[in-house]
């Protein structure tokens, strides 16, 4: 397992202090304790961290960083692969969860929608929505050892469905994306991951 760095107690303590908050260390414990569930392989702390490494690269370009990590805290906090809900799911508990902490309504709908791009990975206007839709995309441009894995992880996630189905439904996926103009939003991301990312799709897709 990967040394995680970044989904620490102290780094989450930092966060709830950023936002004026308690220090809910319930809410973090839970929120940790769903990213291990047994069914996830992908969609696990190991994601979030990730994803906390890749917002430190870019938090001078955020402008509600904290914002951005909350939702990346909770934008997988409910993941079932065979449900049709899980951002909206998990956009609602972060929803729940910031009202009982006095969060104000503006934020608690900036966050709320930051979870939600994630939904359909869609084009997004807004600068934090921009960065939160790369850094939850970012896996497509790792390096291929490592995208290898991704795609492990996801066969894993839905292991109850026959090869020849997972085979034709990931296609489409990946070929999904890599019709794209451009997968990457912000410059940094397009700069650093775009080629790769295509260069990981297609070797994907030729070896389904």
């Amino acid at each position: 397992m990967t040394l995680l760095t970044r989904t620490t107690p102290e780094r989450w303590a930092e966060l709830m202090f950023a936002l004026s908050m308690s220090a809910n260390v319930a809410a973090y414990e839970t929120l940790c304790i769903a990213y291990s569930e047994e069914h996830r392989a992908y969609h696990t702390l190991e994601h979030i961290d990730a994803c906390l490494r890749h917002l430190d690269e870019v938090r001078g370009d955020a402008q509600r960083p904290h914002e951005i990590e909350m939702a990346l805290w909770f934008h997988d906090a409910i993941y079932n692969p065979f449900s049709a809900t899980n951002e909206l799911d998990s956009a609602d508990w972060a929803q729940v969860f910031l009202r009982d902490c006095g969060t104000t309504n503006d934020a608690i709908a900036r966050i709320y929608n930051l979870i939600m791009v994630t939904k359909n990975h869609a084009d997004v206007t807004d600068n934090d929505g921009q960065l939160m839709l790369d850094i939850d995309l970012s896996i497509l441009g790792a390096a291929p050892h490592i995208y290898d894995q991704f795609e492990k992880g996801i066969r894993y996630e839905y292991k109850k469905v026959p090869g020849f189905i997972f085979k034709k439904k990931r296609k489409q996926i990946l070929q999904g994306f890599i019709a794209k103009d451009k997968i990457y939003i912000h410059p940094y991301f397009a700069n650093k991951l775009e080629q790769q990312a295509h260069e990981n799709l297609s070797r994907a897709i030729a070896a389904l």
